[in-house]
């Protein structure tokens, strides 16, 4: 509260936050190429290893169909070859095993990850882009003979402008995990927590006791999650997030981090668009921190609502 306060009235590191959000406004056509990234090497991964998105959740059909499945759709997400439709059928895989599996449940990352994908297609570079710049050139023998020409087109024009709301998909389902870990793998299950607290001996590091330990962990990760899913300073509170991420990717050595990845993009995403539509930082925004058109000199002022 006192950093948030502070932060509101001093003034002082103004035209550093706002050319912050310049740079992170220039990253934004490499936003689908972050995503790919985050879940096509963790679905390859889970394939790969034999688990079925989350490492606690075995494969749930025989004969390795579904490490067939993960395999192919995480390499046809990070090629960038069909990615709407690869991102639609894992979330459809999803949810379908969701009820069978309900361990799945601590991996929600996968909804927003795969929506996010849905929504903003390929971008560049992929395969998708690739095919898609031969079939809409004139004269091309790929244009003639391509089948899924229009029905590509069709989509692309109904669901681009939906892109607006990705910040908005990754904000929410990304706060909502959060805080759902912090309250039920450690609030009200905290013999685990409490497990890998004695296991890597940080009660021995520090005076502070393995319950307190638990309760820090367990109410900071719902405050982060709360903060990120009403939007509220969602970049410092994205930075949180990923600081709480690298945390425990060096402090607990056997840490599946392949499966994590997910929330390092989805957390990364978060801090390129901003808040995104529907966020408390719209109503609370200072212009004198909005990123400027043209660079750390112009004058001009965004006044997009993802950018703050």
């Amino acid at each position: 509260a006192v950093a948030v306060v502070t932060y509101r009235r001093v003034h002082v590191l103004d035209r550093d936050v706002a050319a912050f959000r310049t740079v992170m406004r220039e990253y934004r056509d490499l936003l689908p190429w972050l995503l790919r990234l985050g879940f096509g090497l963790p679905l390859v991964g889970a394939g790969f290893a034999g688990y079925f998105l989350n490492p606690v959740v075995d494969p749930l059909i025989g004969g390795g169909i579904d490490r067939l499945l993960q395999i192919l759709l995480g390499f046809m997400i990070i090629f960038g070859f069909g990615t709407r439709v690869a991102a639609s059928v894992g979330l459809l895989a999803y949810l379908i095993a969701l009820p069978v599996a309900p361990l799945l449940v601590y991996s929600l990352e996968w909804i927003p990850g795969f929506l996010a994908l849905v929504l903003v297609g390929s971008g560049r570079p992929s395969a998708d882009h690739v095919f898609e710049r031969v079939a809409s050139t004139p004269g091309t023998f790929y244009r003639e003979i391509d089948p899924i020409r229009r029905v590509v087109e069709w989509g692309t024009d109904r669901l681009d402008p939906l892109e607006r709301y990705v910040p908005t998909v990754i904000r929410v389902g990304m706060g909502v995990g959060f805080a759902f870990l912090g309250l039920f793998e450690k609030l009200l299950a905290p013999e685990m927590a409490r497990g890998v607290v004695e296991q890597y001996s940080l009660s021995t590091a520090t005076p502070i006791p393995p319950d307190l330990w638990v309760l820090g962990a367990g109410f900071g990760e719902i405050a982060i999650g709360v903060a990120i899913a009403l939007g509220f300073f969602t970049r410092a509170s994205a930075m949180a997030a990923l600081f709480v991420f690298t945390l425990t990717l060096f402090g607990i050595p056997d840490d599946p981090v392949l499966a994590h990845i997910g929330l390092f993009s989805l957390a990364s995403a978060l801090l390129i668009t901003g808040s995104g539509p529907y966020a408390l930082d719209n109503r609370i925004s200072d212009p004198r921190r909005a990123p400027s058109e043209a660079g750390s000199e112009g004058a001009a002022r965004s006044t997009d609502p993802a950018d703050d």
